[in-house]
């Protein structure tokens, strides 16, 4: 299908898994809306899909996951609070979160895998269109916005692409791993995907970090599967059934830190990353550290 021309402008959150690593704090909660300093995880995501140009946002939600809708809708009660209170610049803070983008809201009824996330937003893409995806553990510092890099290498070679970024050796068991041939400094011609492989049998360091760009392509492959290798439909199985058929993929090592937070340690260090980077704490923080250091 040729997609010359249409811009990326539609961002498919995936967000109805249940967070086990973050039990007790996730189970009445969105992990997803677990507050990195002040912001929730998935506010981060938005603002920097909002900044690569996304201007409607579709989150796949699902039991339990409610607080999400709220977070992203208008709050008449506290705003008429904070304006009683005189409190007019949280009241400005809270005000522009509803209106960071159009947000669609769809549901996955069953946990079938990521993949069958993205296929219940389907329905709100064209046929002609492609769509970001971020997934709700992966945050990036860059000075250009991670997604923003995506989009780039998309309208350079129109296909699917995949987010990278190196790890050591050690660590490839707990990524998919993508192999192929290198096309300059930051980007790959991706010929398969190795999901979690040994070490000696890593095909490379580069590894995906959850933010792609699909096209239709993509979600009619999911389409046509019954179910991948873990029972379940995964957007990683998709991708090995067109490199199977000689479909190009791409992938862009994303420039930037990598602040994943789907563990504890992931997680905690975002917190201090964006802690010692906020107006209101960054000292007193950078002080507590050093004492620590010291002790």
């Amino acid at each position: 299908m040729d997609y010359t021309g249409r811009k990326v402008k539609k961002a498919i959150f995936p967000v109805a898994g249940f967070g086990t690593r973050f039990l007790p704090a996730t189970k009445a909660q969105p992990k997803e809306m677990l507050p990195v300093v002040d912001k929730p995880v998935v506010q981060y995501l938005v603002e920097e899909a909002v900044a690569s140009g996304i201007e409607e946002i579709i989150f796949v939600t699902g039991r339990g996951k409610r607080a999400i809708e709220d977070h992203f809708d208008v709050s008449y009660e506290l705003e008429t609070t904070l304006v009683e209170k005189n409190k007019h610049e949280l009241l400005e803070v809270v005000k522009n979160i509803s209106s960071l983008a159009k947000f669609s809201y769809v549901r996955q009824p069953v946990p079938l895998g990521d993949g069958h996330a993205l296929l219940q937003a389907a329905h709100l893409v064209d046929d002609d269109e492609s769509v970001l995806v971020m997934f709700g553990d992966c945050l990036y510092d860059s000075e250009v916005p991670a997604a923003r890099q995506l989009i780039e290498a998309y309208e350079e070679y129109q296909a699917p692409i995949i987010g990278l970024s190196e790890v050591p050796l050690e660590d490839v068991s707990k990524f998919g791993v993508i192999g192929g041939e290198r096309k300059g400094d930051r980007d790959w011609k991706v010929d398969h995907m190795v999901e979690k492989p040994k070490p000696e049998d890593a095909p490379s360091r580069a590894v995906a970090v959850g933010k792609y760009i699909i096209t239709r392509d993509v979600l009619e492959t999911l389409a046509g599967m019954e179910s991948g290798k873990s029972g379940e439909i995964r957007l990683a199985d998709a991708f090995e059934i067109m490199l199977g058929k000689g479909l190009p993929m791409y992938g862009r090592m994303l420039e930037g830190e990598w602040l994943d937070t789907g563990d504890k340690f992931g997680f905690l260090r975002a917190t201090i990353h964006y802690g010692l980077r906020h107006p209101e704490m960054k000292h007193k923080l950078g002080i507590y550290l050093q004492s620590l250091a010291r002790s």
